[in-house]
């Protein structure tokens, strides 16, 4: 029996009101359960990076409900245990690289030493030993995606949400990079969701959830 992370229910959002009101997402609804690796595919502007938002609690609905059976207590407002990779840098600037990716580890009270030791390992998988020590205004928008997703990795989250991942990365890197997150998470039960337009990402995960128009189709 799988536990069930994420519970989106006829979950909507939409953004201003009267003539220039935009839905965002209609009525969705869908489960997110341990070991799941879904891809969420559909054009610019068809709602993958609300239906993210609102299932990692950085949004509310305003029609329908999101729960989180197995991540949060009532009373707190977002998830715990969930990771995010944006689509654009979300790098703390004023960190080196290295300290962006062992931040977690030391927030949940991890010793200083394995922590960095965990992180430098991160950032090697993720070809950026050479970028360690460099701030965010240092590196290419690929190198400080790659850096949040080794960040993710290390977080010891049960959900990872990822919005358009390999946005700022060749076809190489991005299929390097997918290797070592795929590696890095089986058989440990994390659920991994990915927003994506690219085919060749969305086809190495299980399974194929299509948004068009704000309107969501969950498929295997």
């Amino acid at each position: 029996m799988r536990d069930t992370y994420i519970q989106v229910d006829a979950a909507g959002r939409t953004y201003g009101s009267g003539e220039s009101a935009l839905v965002a997402l209609e009525a969705a609804s869908c489960d997110v359960q341990s070991g799941d690796h879904i891809a969420i595919v559909g054009p610019s502007g068809s709602g993958k990076s609300t239906l993210l938002h609102l299932m990692g609690g950085l949004d509310r609905p305003d029609r329908g409900r999101v729960l989180w059976p197995t991540l949060e207590a009532p009373e707190q407002l977002r998830p715990q245990h969930v990771s995010y990779v944006f689509q654009t840098v979300s790098l703390l600037p004023a960190l080196t690289a290295v300290e962006n990716v062992e931040l977690p580890l030391l927030l949940a009270g991890a010793d200083e030493d394995e922590s960095r030791r965990i992180a430098r390992e991160a950032l090697d998988r993720m070809d950026l030993e050479a970028i360690v020590e460099k701030l965010p205004e240092e590196l290419s928008g690929g190198q400080a995606q790659r850096v949040a997703v080794a960040r993710a990795l290390c977080a010891g989250s049960r959900v990872i949400l990822a919005d358009e991942p390999t946005g700022q990365l060749d076809h190489e890197t991005s299929r390097h990079m997918f290797d070592v997150l795929l590696e890095a998470i089986k058989g440990r039960g994390i659920a991994l969701v990915v927003a994506t337009h690219d085919l060749s990402v969305a086809n190495r995960l299980d399974s194929v959830w299509k948004l068009s128009y704000g309107k969501l189709e969950v498929q295997s």
